[in-house]
């Protein structure tokens, strides 16, 4: 989907990086060498271009904004689930709410640089399925603590990615075609290393302690043993504790957001998108751009895979399950501004757009739509925000023109 925003100029031999994801134009300062580091100035931060006047309305800055007129369709959403709803703004529901998110919005930061390439990755479906059960394997088989075995878990989903960026850039086989054989290939796998039976996730169990409760019975103090559950450390960081998967996803996309607005690799990854045979000739790796890419979203996609089998303490072999996450991130990344074409991308419009995703079928549930009902409500609002997201860009576009 078109974010709204004007194409990024192409880059030529004397410029490193186009305009576009919050990154300067060919003609800044900071772009004339390859490798030059950004100013923040770009549109990533505000709308490119725009000016503002003293008398401008917050409702004109936040449409300025590329993530603008989506942020403004989430904000329209959740005021009308509010008030259709009364138990959609309370402290139990954000905490329902936050598994809709956050694994969306992580998936969507790591689809958003390799679609900011004019690539696309469906392999973060069999990486999301994969890496739970290679965790399972290395701990609960081969005894290897639980941390080394996220990592290695997370390392063989990058030899994923580096496979996929070695078939796209090297091969020259399209993205589409080596990431949605690697889907299968990765769920497959999944299928025949699990013997399609779910299992209990390492480190994720539930822990019954007796400890003496003081009550008070009239007027008198009296010690009874009550049992009380507890998880491990290792369960509250990845993924079991309230807000575990919040903030992975605040920090993933705040790093993010920042490696591609102010370092090489962001810039970089703009001009490739924007031009590969400009930027080649800018002194760009272009081969290492695209697999460094592939290997960044393929971990994504595992971190994603061992978050939520923590949380749910278990590892489900379900294929069907990891293509709709698969298909929520890449809808995140294309909701928040990310263009399918290439050249232009927003790590937060990716968050927004989870949000957005994440409001939307909470909304649904909560007003108690009936399940054959809920994917179809919900493909047919997401069409009509993004019609609206696409319609108030073109106005904001306009506008600027004249």
């Amino acid at each position: 989907m078109a974010s709204g925003t004007t194409e990024p100029a192409p880059a030529g031999p004397g410029a490193d990086a186009p305009g576009g994801s919050g990154s300067p134009g060919a003609g800044s300062p900071s772009a004339g060498a390859p490798g030059g580091r950004g100013s923040g100035s770009g549109e990533g931060a505000r709308g490119r271009g725009l000016t503002f006047r003293g008398d401008d309305g917050l409702l004109s800055r936040v449409l300025a904004l590329r993530e603008g007129s989506i942020i403004v369709v989430t904000v329209v959403v959740a005021i009308y689930f509010a008030l259709n709803t009364s138990s959609f703004f309370t402290s139990a529901n954000f905490k329902t709410l936050l598994p809709y998110f956050a694994p969306f919005a992580i998936l969507g930061a790591g689809e958003v640089f390799v679609m900011i390439l004019g690539e696309i990755d469906l392999s973060i479906g069999g990486t999301y399925l994969l890496a739970p059960y290679l965790f399972y394997k290395l701990s609960a088989t081969v005894g290897l603590p639980l941390v080394p075995a996220v990592i290695v878990a997370l390392i063989a989903c990058m030899a994923v990615g580096l496979i996929n960026g070695f078939f796209t850039a090297i091969v020259g086989i399209s993205s589409f075609v080596v990431t949605l054989g690697m889907l299968f290939a990765l769920e497959g796998l999944t299928l025949v290393i699990s013997h399609g039976e779910p299992v209990e996730t390492p480190g994720a169990q539930v822990h019954a302690t007796t400890r003496e409760v003081t009550h008070v019975v009239n007027g008198v103090q009296i010690h009874l043993p009550e049992q009380v559950n507890h998880i491990s450390t290792f369960a509250k960081i990845f993924g079991a504790g309230i807000y575990s998967e919040l903030i992975w996803a605040l920090v993933i996309v705040i790093v993010l957001q920042v490696v591609l607005t102010f370092t090489r690799w962001g810039l970089h990854t703009v001009a490739v998108g924007s031009n590969k045979l400009g930027a080649g000739e800018a002194g760009v790796h272009v081969k290492l751009v695209m697999i460094r890419n592939f290997v960044l979203c393929a971990t994504a996609g595992g971190l994603v895979g061992i978050l939520e089998a923590v949380r749910s303490s278990s590892v489900q072999p379900d294929t069907a399950g990891a293509n709709e996450i698969l298909f929520y991130g890449i809808s995140a990344a294309v909701i928040g501004g990310t263009l399918l074409a290439g050249g232009s991308g927003t790590v937060v419009g990716a968050l927004i757009g989870a949000l957005f995703l994440g409001i939307l079928k909470d909304g649904l549930i909560l007003q108690g739509v009936n399940a054959n009902y809920l994917l179809l409500y919900l493909g047919l609002s997401i069409i009509i925000a993004m019609t609206v997201n696409v319609y108030v860009q073109r106005v904001r576009r306009g506008s600027h023109s004249a």
